[in-house]
């Protein structure tokens, strides 16, 4: 008879960003700093440009406590200072872009972090 079993090849290992990884004391690698949930949230961005204040709103795909994944009609830089609204609960948060992914017909995916998040902010259990 034959044997079947496929042969696999060893993985190539992926070397993860600095964002991603973070040391633990127990497994020694931890990969986020908390719990992400997909949720639907309004939210309002706003952000300075050429001197103007602009507003934009947009939904957020993911939330988690320090930040979230939203889609914004406007495709913002990574580093660029923010202030992002929870439209439900109107609580304010300032914030940074530290991702930009692709542009959707909705708008662009954006990786957002809270500077200072409250612990509520999204008004869900994280």
């Amino acid at each position: 008879m034959s044997d079947f079993r496929t042969v696999r090849a060893n993985p190539v290992p992926v070397k993860p960003t600095k964002r991603e990884v973070r040391k633990s004391s127990l497994s020694g690698v931890e990969k986020r700093r908390g719990i992400r949930m997909n949720s639907q949230v309004r939210v309002a961005v706003e952000w300075n440009s050429g001197g103007m204040q602009i507003r934009g709103e947009a939904q957020t795909r993911v939330v988690g406590p320090y930040g979230c994944l939203v889609v914004l009609h406007e495709g913002l830089d990574v580093n660029q200072q923010i202030q992002v609204t929870n439209l439900t609960s109107s609580q304010t948060n300032q914030a940074v872009v530290v991702w930009r992914g692709n542009q959707r017909p909705e708008g662009w995916e954006l990786g957002i972090e809270l500077i200072n998040p409250q612990i509520d902010f999204w008004g869900l259990d994280l």
